[in-house]
């Protein structure tokens, strides 16, 4: 009964292993995923790659799925906010695995949604999620996670929460902004505060 006990558990361990989740100084992986970038169906639909957005930063932020409650108000705040991030050489994508038809009529059903600056990706066969390691274990959807990618593809910020707890968008930015001094920042330092000098 002993052995078969710590077979269970390292059977358990084994599971768990191969979905630890990317962290910071890990590449991106490659991926290939539909997106939706506007309302009109003949335009609605491209390809977006990791290296669609050449030699910048980006922002993947995934969250759990459409027609819900707390993810709308995420996606639009990040849009409040997208002409900040693109002053920053940043690339906006909200990942979800709805399919880009869900995306498309999401956004077209939601007023707030209907003006998107940046595309919804689909990772319906949950491939990107799973390779980052953020698909929660009992409901099988994206956990509300945040990474943040240099323009070498390199994982510089990672940020998860939990399913019914939204993000601040405004704090990515900080995050972004203080990156991009390539200096030491203290604690709730804000751009163009001084940095420390060593």
């Amino acid at each position: 009964m002993v052995e078969l006990f710590f077979f269970q558990l390292e059977d358990n361990f084994k599971i768990k292993k191969g979905i630890n989740m990317l962290t910071i100084g890990d590449k991106l992986p490659s991926f290939s995923l539909k997106g939706v970038k506007s309302n009109e169906i003949k335009s609605a639909f491209s390809q977006f790659t990791e290296i669609t957005a050449v030699n910048k930063w980006q922002v993947l932020f995934f969250y759990p799925k459409d027609f819900t409650f707390v993810c709308p108000t995420e996606l639009i705040s990040f849009n409040k906010l997208k002409t900040e991030f693109s002053n920053r050489n940043t690339t906006l994508y909200g990942i979800s695995t709805d399919s880009e038809f869900v995306h498309l009529e999401w956004r077209k059903s939601n007023p707030g949604l209907s003006n998107l600056e940046y595309p919804l990706l689909s990772d319906i066969k949950r491939e990107l999620s799973s390779s980052l390691g953020i698909l929660h274990n009992k409901e099988g959807v994206c956990l509300r996670a945040t990474f943040v990618i240099d323009p070498k593809l390199f994982i510089r910020h990672v940020s998860v929460n939990d399913l019914t707890v939204g993000r601040n968008p405004k704090e990515i930015l900080r995050i972004i902004d203080a990156l991009q001094t390539d200096e030491l920042t203290p604690c709730n330092w804000e751009k163009g505060d001084s940095v420390i000098k060593i």
